[in-house]
């Protein structure tokens, strides 16, 4: 049977992040995509301008709403915005107990642009993370969770991983894409296994929704596969799309991944 994943996350008028990228990503791995919004970003590839976070308790009337109504096999949470929405989310999580979260704990737009306010981060480390089957922190993430300095190396990666995980998730999937070199390390950490996942680095400026396009797919394949497996694909898969994104041309800053690309035909050449 098809899965329906639900996103919980910002918007993105663009199309590039967001709940917007999520239902693409759900779309493209097989599965039935729903959102519920917590705030409305006005953004493009250049930067966020401006975002206004949802009242918490809408919040939660959209997440009842697909529950109430619908069989979720997976949920992703993406922007929360509010300590006040993480709550909520929370809450929402605890009444209707869904077998599978990813927690993608997105805190900065690649613009360098914050996408939550200050008491957000409490939220999300104390109240989210620990309801997560998986949380897909960058670096800055990681740091951030932590409360220090990023880390900067693949030994401080490794380092970082038991940390990351004591607050509470099953999994880590930590993201090295901010380190530099030709190939990029992404880690998968758990307390049986432990898996590195290698790619290449794709030169492209379009990385604009590259966290979110990672964890949508990660949490479609999950309704499918056990975490390693969905982590391998979903890494695969992101390749792929940041590969096929010149085939698009979506703005003036950092572009979107090309999320569909196996199954539209190729751009014609002009």
């Amino acid at each position: 049977m098809i899965a329906n994943v639900l996103s919980i996350a910002g918007t993105d008028p663009t199309g590039g992040a967001g709940i917007q990228a999520d239902l693409k990503t759900f779309s493209a791995m097989g599965a039935y995509g729903m959102a519920a919004v917590t705030a409305v970003v006005a953004q493009n590839t250049s930067g966020v301008r401006a975002f206004q976070a949802l009242d918490p308790a809408f919040v939660a009337d959209q997440i009842d709403a697909v529950f109430d109504d619908v069989r979720v096999d997976v949920v992703k949470i993406g922007m929360v915005a509010t300590a006040g929405i993480a709550n909520a989310i929370a809450n929402c999580m605890v009444r209707h107990k869904p077998a599978r979260i990813v927690l993608d704990p997105v805190m900065v737009a690649k613009s360098g642009d914050l996408l939550l306010q200050p008491d957000a981060v409490e939220a999300m480390r104390e109240v989210l993370t620990p309801m997560a089957t998986v949380i897909t922190p960058n670096l800055p993430e990681a740091g951030v969770l932590l409360g220090r300095e990023s880390p900067a190396s693949r030994e401080a990666m490794r380092e970082a991983l038991p940390e990351l995980l004591a607050l509470g998730p099953q999994w880590v999937l930590l993201k090295g894409g901010h380190l530099p070199g030709a190939e990029i390390l992404d880690i998968l950490y758990g307390e049986q296994e432990t898996m590195d996942i290698t790619g290449p680095r794709i030169s492209t400026n379009n990385l604009h929704g590259t966290g979110c396009a990672l964890s949508a797919a990660l949490a479609a394949l999950m309704a499918r596969f056990d975490v390693p497996e969905s982590a391998r694909r979903a890494r695969s898969w992101l390749t792929d799309a940041l590969i096929h994104s010149a085939e698009l041309s979506v703005g003036k800053g950092k572009g979107p991944v090309h999320h569909f690309h196996a199954l539209w035909p190729p751009a014609a050449s002009s």
